[in-house]
């Protein structure tokens, strides 16, 4: 399990592609580096990973062709950064909410409005996903945890405030109008609305 607090953004050293199977390392920071493990939990852009192989400073890991067809993971590039963070411990803070780390689809920027202090994203979400979405609600996007200040159930569309702080440590900081983030919608909702949508039809056909 992950917070959603994002450790570093750190740079794509190698993709290497084959049939269904795409393997790929990542130049780890001494901070995160740390007993790291094969086997280990790493979250690269909201993507629950796990180690294959540590040399060094390199870390690699392995992505089948689910989650290459499913995620931005599929058009991993040499030197692209992606937002890390290392698998929660027990006892440490939850400084954002609880995210799995298993990606329910992809959004699109198709917005961005630099302002003062702060930046205004737009993002065009998949049309299943934006049920689960609502104002003040938690949302995941690239491993991050983030608040929707304005979800359009119409549109299916939601905006984020990004403040420096966020910009500065995470992959947001360099995103333009047409990227493609991963989405994890909070799971609480998500089960809240299925038990509803399955639950209420019964209830009203029983009461007419």
């Amino acid at each position: 399990m992950y917070t959603g607090i994002i450790q570093n953004y750190l740079p794509v050293k190698s993709v290497s592609n084959a049939p269904g199977l795409t393997s790929f390392s990542i130049i780890f920071t001494p901070e995160i580096l740390k007993n790291l493990q094969i086997g280990a939990s790493v979250s690269i852009d909201g993507v629950c990973f796990t180690v294959t192989k540590v040399l060094e400073n390199e870390v690699f890991f392995d992505a089948m062709q689910e989650t290459l067809f499913k995620t931005t993971i599929g058009s991993l590039k040499v030197g692209q950064k992606v937002n890390i963070e290392r698998s929660s411990t027990e006892g440490a803070e939850i400084g954002g909410h609880i995210i799995s780390g298993h990606v329910h689809g992809m959004a699109k920027i198709i917005a961005i409005e630099e302002l003062e202090n702060n930046h205004v994203v737009t993002f065009q979400l998949p049309e299943r996903l934006s049920k689960y979405v609502f104002d003040k609600g938690f949302i995941a996007l690239d491993g991050a945890s983030l608040t929707v200040v304005d979800a359009d159930f119409d549109k299916e569309t939601l905006k984020v405030w990004f403040i420096p702080e966020t910009l500065g440590r995470t992959t947001f900081g360099f995103k333009t109008v047409g990227d493609m983030v991963n989405v994890e919608v909070d799971q609480q909702t998500r089960v809240i609305v299925d038990t509803l949508e399955r639950l209420l039809p019964q209830y009203l056909d029983k009461n007419k």
